[in-house]
């Protein structure tokens, strides 16, 4: 509990920013007239004799403050320079500036609103290592102006995501998160125990099946932007809780969604950035569409520098993934083995957005089959600076189709792939009832703000990422 000198509130009139945009064009030794209440976390401090400044931070931004002696008093002005870095103010004076020009509030009173009884990090070092800044993200806030930054372009992410997605007539809903069966997704969920009903519960791993619910149920375009759970590692882009938008349209295929795909990540880089050309870990990228289109056998074929085609014998799939320091599961097809090596040899090399289309169906159990090939799926992925963005469908609503597909997860379940998908009953009984075409879209939040920050590290577009207890 605050000792009881210390105020339970403060009426603050201006905020920093604010200041400087009324009056930064103010002439040096200006004196305004202008009584403003402030208030901020002190941040330098600095005295001579008979005036005492100090830098304070708001929520906006900083601006100088200023204690004469002869205007606040021994007492006050001695309680000024007692103050120390990380102590939170609140005080009231005339907006000026200094014989040097910069804007300055000169106080007539100051009050002590939280007292730092701890030191703040040095200024020019402040908190260097990533997982320094994530344990203590409080910290890193108050030092680290990049940081706010971030978090700052998050919500602006957030916002506009909502606004080109409402603004095209989805409605946003809300799915469960606890689940008898994690579903809608290849990856491993987190397990918890509900005691009431003595049940095995699951988080989930992804919102589709829930949303394909509601688009059989008649809601033809919705999205939830939701935290998603996989029990998996940890890296500069994976975090076991991460954010995903995810969407469905009824009356859509895949084409359609690679022109929502382009207009909502060009919308999101011109609200954060101003722009659709930015700079990443000192590229330049240019999210103005259309996007490069690439088959996904096509760029496998290219990496390998030979035919991978269905045709081809499993063996000989086998022997070139081995030659690429993959080793090949007994339950893997042509498929799961042109994904892996997919991974190891081409989605790196991918740098500017790049729409790898018609994705194999043993690895998209939940894609509609390609109108032109039963091999393959209408499905993309978005992947730019060598990481995926998206991923989309025209989705699968044939019941019959899709119970297969299960059935086969189930068997490569049942090999050792603890990441296939399971059959989700009560999802394929939804589907009897008649799903329209559809096109679905995932995605990842978490990366799309890495991507227009130029952040490299997931922990540093999420507050307070998944860490390992000291």
């Amino acid at each position: 509990m605050p000792p009881p000198s210390l105020p339970y509130r403060f009426d603050r009139t201006a905020l920093a920013a604010q200041l400087h945009e009324r009056f930064g064009e103010l002439t040096p030794g200006a004196q305004t007239g202008e009584i403003v209440a402030i208030a901020g976390r002190v941040l330098l401090l600095r005295s001579f004799g008979k005036l005492a400044f100090a830098t304070i931070r708001d929520n906006s931004g900083r601006i100088q403050v200023m204690a004469e002696l002869g205007e606040m008093g021994e007492e006050g002005f001695r309680s000024f320079e007692a103050l120390d870095l990380g102590d939170w103010i609140g005080g009231s004076g005339e907006v000026v500036t200094t014989k040097k020009g910069e804007l300055t509030v000169r106080l007539e009173s100051f009050q002590l609103l939280a007292k730092s009884i701890r030191p703040l990090p040095d200024k020019w070092h402040g908190i260097s290592d990533v997982e320094g800044r994530s344990r203590q993200r409080y910290l890193d806030l108050i030092v680290n102006e990049e940081s706010q930054r971030v978090a700052r372009a998050r919500t602006e992410v957030l916002a506009e995501l909502r606004r080109q997605f409402q603004g095209r007539g989805y409605l946003e809903v809300e799915t469960p998160v606890l689940l008898t069966q994690a579903t809608g997704a290849v990856a491993r969920p987190f397990v918890t125990h509900h005691h009431a009903l003595d049940l095995e519960m699951q988080l989930r791993i992804a919102t589709e099946l829930y949303l394909k619910r509601l688009i059989v149920g008649g809601m033809e375009r919705v999205f939830e932007i939701g935290r998603i759970f996989r029990n998996e590692g940890l890296d500069a882009t994976h975090n076991p809780e991460f954010t995903m938008l995810e969407s469905y349209e009824a009356l859509a295929d895949y084409h359609d969604i690679m022109r929502l795909v382009e207009e909502v990540f060009s919308g999101c880089a011109v609200a954060v950035c101003g722009s659709t050309r930015l700079t990443y870990k000192g590229n330049e990228l240019d999210l103005t569409p259309p996007f490069r289109r690439e088959r996904f056998m096509d760029l496998v074929e290219k990496a390998v520098g030979e035919p991978i085609g269905f045709d081809r014998p499993i063996e000989d799939l086998r022997g070139i993934a081995g030659r690429n320091g993959i080793e090949a599961m007994p339950s893997w097809g042509h498929g799961r083995i042109a994904a892996e090596l997919y991974e190891v040899l081409v989605e790196d090399s991918l740098w500017e957005p790049t729409f790898v289309l018609d994705h194999p169906k043993e690895i998209s159990p939940l894609a509609r089959e390609h109108r032109q090939d039963p091999n393959l799926t209408e499905r993309f992925e978005l992947v730019i600076a060598g990481s995926e963005y998206a991923n989309a469908f025209s989705e699968l609503n044939d019941p019959v189709d899709q119970r297969a597909r299960f059935e086969q997860q189930a068997r490569a379940r049942e090999s050792g792939d603890e990441e296939a998908h399971p059959i989700d009953e009560d999802f394929i009984r939804a589907l009897e009832y008649g799903m329209p075409p559809t096109g679905g879209l995932g995605i990842g939040v978490d990366r799309l703000v890495m991507l227009l920050t130029d952040t490299h590290h997931i922990r540093d577009v999420i507050l307070f990422p998944t860490m390992r207890p000291q």
